[in-house]
């Protein structure tokens, strides 16, 4: 009898075997609250996208076309071998080059649109920049908007066909150095065929003489510090410096004639 007091009492917890003795069910374990759906790969290249053109242009949807255009913007001063000071709004001639380079070499580029606002700068930047745009083999219209002062008129016709804004203005000043001048003959012999450069591409590429252009670049009493003419608009075409009056419409149908008068095999006059 003893013994089997014995047994008994091993037999009751905590003495009774795991295997034998019956296991409280286990607690329910909690459930991982449901992981929020992970954002698609292209989600944070699209909110970067939107981010850039808010930062650069101000707008959160910019038109996107693969077109066979080219726009090309010569914007505030053009700069040239000296640098302007970073509070200038410039258009370095360095950057253009290149991109009339790539213009002229893409297949798909049928045409380029110059689009001016500027006050001139520096002399032989701007031409270099108006010998390539008039040396291009494909179509270029040009559009002065706003201004397009000084070195800024041989780049306005160096196009096949040039408009200006009705109320855009065109500065025609002789040009002016700056910093030291020595005042000796050479000094004004090298003005002088400068100056001959620059009259002479914008008559063999516009409609005016180079008499009546020296008249205008020479004329007194209209500019308060300076000598020469600030045409408007519609003078600029009565002169033959510019072909027509219009705006952006006019110009992009007028390429778009250019480039179909190329695809044709017809040659395109200036």
């Amino acid at each position: 009898m003893p013994n089997r007091r014995i047994t008994d009492y091993l037999n009751r917890p905590p003495f009774s075997g795991s295997q034998d003795a019956p296991q409280p069910a286990p607690a329910e374990q909690p459930q991982p609250a449901t992981a929020p759906p992970a954002e698609a790969p292209g989600t944070e290249d699209q909110k970067k996208k939107v981010l850039d053109s808010i930062t650069q242009l101000g707008q959160t949807n910019v038109p996107q076309l693969e077109s066979n255009i080219y726009c090309l913007t010569i914007i505030g001063q053009v700069e040239g071998h000296i640098q302007l000071p970073p509070q200038n709004k410039t258009t370095k001639y360095e950057h253009i080059i290149p991109q009339l380079v790539a213009a002229e070499q893409n297949s798909k580029v049928e045409g380029v649109l110059v689009i001016l606002n500027t006050v001139g700068g520096d002399v032989e930047a701007g031409l270099a920049i108006a010998e390539m745009v008039s040396s291009l083999s494909k179509p270029v219209v040009t559009l002065v908007l706003g201004g397009g002062h000084s070195i800024g008129v041989p780049i306005a016709v160096a196009g096949d066909y040039s408009f200006i804004a009705e109320t855009a203005t065109m500065t025609i000043h002789p040009i002016r150095l700056t910093g030291l001048v020595i005042g000796v003959p050479q000094t004004f012999e090298y003005l002088d065929k400068m100056q001959d450069r620059v009259v002479s591409f914008i008559a063999r590429h516009s409609k005016i003489s180079e008499e009546k252009f020296r008249e205008l670049m020479l004329r007194t009493g209209e500019l308060t510090r300076d000598i020469g003419t600030n045409v408007i608009g519609a003078d600029a075409v009565k002169y033959g410096l510019i072909d027509e009056v219009g705006g952006l419409g006019k110009a992009l149908k007028k390429l778009n004639e250019l480039i179909e008068k190329a695809r044709s095999g017809e040659k395109v006059l200036q």
